[in-house]
């Protein structure tokens, strides 16, 4: 005779209420998207800051876009970008490595590496500016003539010294990244490859730059959409200049905003800023996989 008996009922799995992202999402909707949206709207209009908003339709985007400084702007950023992350993913990147081990040299390098990240961009800024100065800075400390030369003020120079000021400040921040990386690579895997006779950079190269993979991707998409906000560290230390020659878009919004008194053309090239971090975010993430629940330690 067939069971005829009611099935038991499911009971809910117990988990985290979604209720608890609500904080978060009110957050989000208060100082990321209602932000966005009002910048949207500015962009459509004429306005000084202080005077009356006026609907100027899309007169502000082709000021824009006219404007030898935007892309001027743009290339800077890009070069930026693009200096910062050669610079900075190969120095993290072997010094997370080396300063995941479990020496106890190791980590007081890694507290040692960690502290240019508790300083101020302004703070950072105002000191390098005051080292690099010609006349009374480092090189007049020291007494090497070869160093006496003009860094913030030769164009050729400037942007140069503003990545590497750049790097000194957030190579410790990828590096605390990488180091968590590696230390969550499982140790059978290097015991593996020394009883094959692998060594260091073999193991390295094929063991901990796979494993790094996911890690890698995080770290290249917030060091490159960090390269679009940086704006203290370069006003400080540069102001934009020599010319234009460090004038990065944040900056160059900043000025058009409130030292040209444009909040239309401001907020259009806010608008652009978003744009591009939002396309650079999806390309990196795209390389990174689609896959993007997938686990760092896959195939172990």
């Amino acid at each position: 005779m067939a069971d005829t008996s009611t099935p038991p009922r499911r009971t809910h799995e117990p988990g985290p209420s979604g209720w608890l992202a609500a904080p978060a999402l009110v957050m989000f909707l208060a100082f990321a998207l209602v932000p966005l949206c009002i910048v949207v709207f500015l962009s459509f209009t004429r306005w000084d800051g202080l005077g009356p908003i006026t609907l100027d339709g899309l007169a502000s985007w082709r000021r824009v876009v006219a404007d030898p400084a935007t892309v001027n702007a743009l290339w800077v950023t890009a070069k930026v970008m693009v200096f910062s992350y050669l610079v900075q993913t190969p120095i993290s990147l072997l010094l997370g490595v080396f300063t995941a081990g479990r020496q106890r040299y190791r980590a007081l390098l890694a507290v040692l590496y960690f502290l240019p990240l508790l300083l101020s961009s302004a703070a950072i800024a105002i000191a390098f500016k005051a080292l690099l100065d010609p006349s009374f800075g480092f090189s007049a400390g020291v007494g090497v003539p070869a160093l006496a030369r003009n860094w913030l003020g030769d164009a050729d120079l400037a942007l140069f010294v503003v990545v590497a000021v750049i790097a000194w400040q957030f190579i410790p921040f990828h590096t605390l990244i990488y180091q968590g990386g590696v230390r969550q690579i499982p140790a059978s895997l290097y015991e593996a490859a020394q009883i094959d006779g692998a060594g260091r950079v073999r193991q390295f190269l094929n063991i901990t730059l796979p494993q790094l993979k996911y890690t890698i991707i995080t770290s290249s998409t917030l060091m490159a959409v960090g390269s679009l906000a940086y704006f203290d560290l370069i006003f400080v230390l540069t102001g934009g200049g020599p010319g234009d020659a460090t004038r990065l878009l944040p900056l160059h919004m900043y000025l058009t905003g409130f030292q040209a008194s444009d909040m239309g053309a401001a907020s259009a090239l806010g608008v652009i800023l978003v744009a591009v971090g939002l396309a650079v975010a999806l390309l990196l993430q795209r390389l990174g996989g689609r896959d993007r629940s997938a686990s760092q330690m896959e195939g172990v």
